[in-house]
């Protein structure tokens, strides 16, 4: 697997800074409901302006904050700060929390933008540092009134948006469940528990033939396959993938295991395949940890994985905006995280 060494990250936190502060072009998910509702980006959402949409922005802070604390030394560091001190002031929050209490707002980002703005609060409270702890606050009543949300929307859904782009009901879960776990939020760890139980325990021979389709950031069949290792015991875990994807140790079906070609990295839908490698490897890692250390499946997923993440990073050269402004921080995920990251 490829290192996230201190010049990786360097690489990525540049890349990240020139983003989150551009607030053009820009892909606004924004209902017009008066002429006093055509504003800028900025003023809409003055945290999260940049990077073409409020999603990306959040997932691209986020892989500042990582990269601040895991490289304490990184190059840019005063720049980063310089940047959450702003984007994460409390005064900047607020209004990003009062755009949430717009009655046009109640679906506004569900569950992706949700699931990182989550994300990116867990990465500021594993931090240590008085700077972190500060936009830690800052952002909680922001993370706050997602947590709401999750209680308002989840109770109504009856059934998983499984398809692999921004609303795939399994991701929301995973990263909603991850926060609750290290906040201690035990309402929303039985929620989110709960509803994993009701939509995917009882899958089966999942259709991972037709994986993937030619928009997909995230693998439909491995990002449940991640959810539910949060939820299941290891044994009970082990047995349940066995009958999910059965063909798993045989690294079946192929094209699950074999990382995706990108034809055209200048078409902004395309391009979410780059995404799609560095997120099955992050699945397949999650995998590779939640099994038995014998099991045979352990090493057919690290395999799979390096070879998604090698995959992925040719991506990252391309240097077209539609990628450029997101993909970093899938790679990061990918080469960063763990099952207590």
């Amino acid at each position: 697997m490829i290192s996230f060494d201190l010049r990786t990250a360097a690489s990525f936190a540049a890349i990240a800074l020139a983003n989150v502060s551009r607030e053009y072009p820009n892909k606004l998910d924004h209902v017009i409901s008066d002429a006093a509702a055509v504003l800028p980006p900025r003023a809409l959402h003055p945290a999260f302006y940049g990077s073409f949409d409020w999603h990306s922005s959040v997932h691209m802070h986020w892989l500042l904050a990582r990269c601040r604390r895991l490289h304490p030394s990184l190059p840019g560091r005063a720049a980063i700060d310089g940047v959450c001190d702003r984007h994460f002031a409390p005064k900047t929050i607020a209004v990003e929390v009062a755009y949430l209490s717009e009655p046009h707002a109640r679906a506004f980002e569900r569950t992706y933008g949700w699931a990182w703005l989550l994300k990116l609060a867990d990465e500021l409270h594993q931090s240590d540092d008085a700077a972190a702890w500060r936009w830690s606050r800052s952002l909680t009543p922001l993370a706050d009134a997602i947590v709401a949300r999750y209680f308002d929307y989840l109770p109504r859904a009856q059934y998983p948006l499984r398809y692999g782009a921004h609303a795939n009901s399994a991701f929301g879960l995973a990263l909603a469940l991850d926060y609750a776990k290290r906040t201690a939020l035990t309402r929303l760890i039985e929620l989110c528990e709960h509803k994993a139980r009701e939509w995917f325990l009882g899958d089966r021979e999942v259709p991972a033939t037709w994986e993937p389709s030619g928009a997909d950031f995230l693998s439909p069949a491995l990002m449940e396959a991640d959810l539910m290792r949060r939820v299941l015991a290891r044994d009970a875990y082990a047995s349940w993938l066995a009958g999910f994807l059965p063909g798993f140790s045989a690294a079946s079906p192929q094209a699950l295991f074999a990382p995706v070609e990108v034809g055209d990295r200048s078409d902004g839908q395309i391009v979410h395949l780059d995404g799609l490698n560095f997120s099955r490897a992050w699945n397949l890692a999650g995998i590779a940890s939640s099994l038995p250390g014998s099991d045979s499946r352990v090493e057919v997923a690290r395999a799979a994985a390096s070879r998604h993440v090698e995959a992925g990073m040719s991506g990252l050269e391309s240097g077209d905006y539609v990628g450029e402004h997101w993909l970093a921080s899938f790679a990061t995920l990918a080469l960063t995280e763990t099952p207590d990251a």
